[in-house]
């Protein structure tokens, strides 16, 4: 059982008690006659080919409340896509496959490229979650979006159900909420959020400051985690970023979009567990590396925005802060594994906070040569101010695709 603390300028929604999954389920197949609910899904075409792409498919075949699921399939050939579709069809509600490798879709890219909107030429996750949100939009009918990963080893349906149910319920006011969880097995996981993102934010408050936006991200139990769910108003006005940095970025566009008393974070499962990323380096400008780059780039964009004033000289009195910070994090994660009996290597955590110290001075770097960054996809509200009639085109493109 969780604890029922409250902290931050959020609500946290822990798991309690033992409720029912089935009581959950039966209040949101109630919900869902007035308040439909949609399930997103960014997957490579290579998840299909893992053992938890076809846990999640087995467990979403018992859920009854759902009106429809959008998959956004990247990296398949035609052959793969047809194979995907068929997969996807013993789902019990419609599903719609959104090839972003096929013609359809790469003409309504380059049609929006040409009419000046940045970042469609970068493939990945944020480019996939945009347009499933695009497409989602294009139905007056859906009311409530949910998102997760498709590589999570031991998938089970209450994660949607628990990420929809304060989204939809009548009796709560909720327009974003975040998934969380614990990351462990026989040890401690989620290196990028407890070495890199904690100390990170603890560091920029302590070198430029509280304020109501570090106070806000620095709520979240798990900022890094990659399930949300939102309502369709709060959608239309959401930029996303193309880079790693999407986590970061959506957290950072809700805030500017809704109030904190319409955010909560929601208890999704006792413990994730999931592919896990190599460490990468500066050299290589891959793995867990670059993700801490664009994470920091994101948070300093922000800050500008917000009226910080970054110099060469605090963004060095930031580096000795966050080495001082980051180490303080490895003392308190040692205790708790050995309170816990879990193996914990201290060097190798160490190594890990050296990389992303290495990865935060390359960004702010690169920061201060380019403040602006890539720009995030336009938020689906522009699209459609200046475009008025792609939504139909898009709705047309991806029904014939799904025939």
């Amino acid at each position: 059982m969780s604890d029922f603390f409250q902290n931050g300028v959020i609500t946290t929604l822990q798991k309690l008690g033992d409720r029912k999954l089935e009581d959950i389920e039966q209040e949101l197949e109630t919900f869902s006659t007035r308040r439909r609910m949609v399930l997103l899904l960014p997957a490579l075409y290579s998840e299909f080919q893992t053992p938890a792409m076809h846990t999640i498919i087995k467990e979403l075949k018992n859920v009854k409340y759902l009106y429809k699921i959008i998959l956004g399939l990247d990296q398949a050939t035609e052959e793969q896509f047809e194979e995907v579709k068929k997969l996807m069809s013993v789902l019990p509600c419609k599903v719609d496959v959104l090839w972003n490798d096929g013609p359809k879709i790469k003409e309504l890219y380059t049609e929006l490229t040409k009419e000046g909107f940045p970042g469609l030429e970068t493939p990945g996750k944020g480019r996939n979650v945009w347009t499933m949100m695009g497409y989602g939009l294009a139905d007056k009918d859906a009311y409530a979006f949910a998102l997760h990963d498709c590589d999570i080893v031991n998938y089970n349906r209450e994660i949607p159900a628990r990420l929809f149910l304060p989204i939809v319920h009548p009796a709560l006011d909720f327009e974003f909420n975040k998934g969380f969880y614990s990351r462990v097995t026989d040890k401690l996981h989620g290196r990028a959020t407890r070495l890199l993102y904690t100390p990170l934010v603890n560091s920029l408050t302590k070198v430029y400051g509280s304020n109501r936006y570090l106070d806000y991200m620095e709520s979240f139990r798990y900022s890094l985690s990659g399930e949300f769910s939102f309502i369709r108003s709060l959608a239309r006005g959401i930029g996303i970023s193309p880079t790693w940095g999407l986590e970061v970025s959506t957290l950072s566009e809700v805030y500017k979009n809704t109030s904190n008393r319409r955010i909560c974070q929601t208890e999704i499962m006792e413990t994730y567990e999931h592919k896990h990323q190599e460490l990468g380096s500066q050299d290589e400008g891959n793995g867990i590396y670059k993700m801490a780059n664009d994470i920091a780039k994101t948070l300093f964009r922000v800050l500008a925005q917000e009226g910080i004033v970054f110099s060469e000289a605090s963004f060095k009195t930031l580096l000795a802060t966050y080495y001082q910070e980051s180490r303080f994090e490895i003392s308190k994660y040692n205790a708790l594994s050995k309170l816990n009996g879990l193996h914990y290597d201290r060097e190798q955590e160490i190594t890990a906070a050296n990389t992303f110290q290495e990865a935060i001075s390359a960004a702010a770097n690169e920061f201060s040569d380019d403040p602006m960054g890539l720009p995030s996809l336009s938020p689906w509200i522009t699209v459609r101010s200046v475009l008025p009639e792609f939504s139909d085109k898009f709705s047309q493109y991806v029904a014939e695709d799904n025939k």
